[in-house]
């Protein structure tokens, strides 16, 4: 399949190898490709620049968000979330008709607020939108004629493309969307990449359960050790 990964962070890098792993066309889009090739220092969060990780992937090809999108049957969002909407609204015509995987989170970076949550890295990011919207809704109103799938978004994507490293797999992937053709597209992947429980949230308003659990996965990680990998598994 024709897969394109819209980011060139640590989470999309993931998604990137084990894509070509498994012998897909992997297309990766960023807003300013030749500006992403030329960065020589890591990222805000320790990570190589991309050029050296393209490097170690032959066969994978760096375009814009809309140009990777153009040549992708599938597309996975790991563009962050304070900008997600407008970049993809910037390429709604290349992702028409096209099955849209969300795995991004709202986060709105160093808030000012009266009472903190202080992290190993700051304070806790805030939540813009919660509650009464989210960010997989607002993506899918931006993009009428897309099929959006929240997914992935209750792991650390290490762990989403690589499920067995933790407890041997058995723990359980939330999704949510409003098309069940594009919800059995994302199945069947995260299938593949070794899930063995998938439990469909229902509609696309369940993202909003899943984006605010990033505070919970925070509040686990850093009760087991900040860096620690865990999964939750919905016993029934």
């Amino acid at each position: 399949m024709k897969i394109a990964v819209l980011g060139t962070g640590g989470g999309a890098r993931a998604h990137i190898a084990k894509l070509v792993e498994l012998g897909h066309e992997v297309h990766v889009g960023t807003r300013d490709p030749k500006a992403t090739l030329a960065r020589t220092e890591p990222d805000m969060m320790g990570t190589p620049p991309f050029a050296s990780f393209l490097a170690e992937h032959p066969g994978v090809e760096l375009h814009t968000f809309a140009d990777a999108a153009e040549r992708a049957e599938l597309v996975i969002n790991g563009i962050d979330g304070h900008n997600a909407v407008a970049a993809l609204s910037a390429a709604a015509g290349q992702l028409a008709g096209k099955t849209l995987v969300d795995y991004a989170v709202p986060f709105v970076y160093n808030p000012d607020l009266e009472h903190p949550w202080p992290t190993p890295w700051g304070v806790m990011p805030r939540l813009d939108p919660c509650d009464i919207d989210s960010l997989g809704e607002r993506i899918q109103r931006a993009l009428p004629d897309t099929k959006v799938v929240k997914a992935f978004v209750t792991q650390e994507q290490a762990t989403v493309v690589d499920p067995k490293a933790v407890g041997g797999g058995e723990h359980t992937m939330f999704i949510a969307g409003e098309h069940a053709d594009a919800k059995r597209t994302v199945t069947d992947l995260l299938e593949a990449y070794g899930w063995n429980d998938v439990l469909d949230l229902g509609p696309l308003v369940c993202a909003r359960g899943m984006e605010m659990y990033s505070h919970m996965h925070s509040a686990i990680g850093f009760a087991l050790g900040f860096g620690t990998h865990f999964g939750i598994k919905v016993v029934r």
